[in-house]
């Protein structure tokens, strides 16, 4: 797989660890074939699932799909970079001017 997707969201209690799980479940059923939910970090303030696409767009439309159903008021950010690569490109929200990830 040629990128690294990362989906992240604020993380402010021990519970958020738990809709963390149930997140990252439900998209890697949703993701099926198409790409790999390669795990997540937890910490910080933030947690984080990470995927491996060839195609972070449509990656992206699954994780949508994923948020609409599981945290459809939960704020996120997502955004992709080569797998080799530092320099994130952002996909959500569309007014993000930076991502890291701490």
């Amino acid at each position: 797989m040629k990128y690294q997707l990362v989906v992240q969201f604020q993380a402010s209690s021990p519970d958020d660890f738990d809709e963390l799980i149930a997140f990252e479940e439900s998209l890697q059923d949703r993701m099926g074939e198409s790409a790999l939910v390669d795990g997540h970090d937890f910490g910080s303030g933030e947690h984080n699932i990470f995927v491996l696409t060839d195609h972070p767009a449509t990656s992206f439309e699954h994780v949508q799909e994923v948020a609409q159903k599981i945290h459809p008021k939960q704020r996120m950010r997502v955004a992709y970079r080569g797998v080799t690569a530092d320099e994130f490109h952002i996909l959500w929200p569309p007014n993000l001017r930076e991502f890291k990830i701490a």
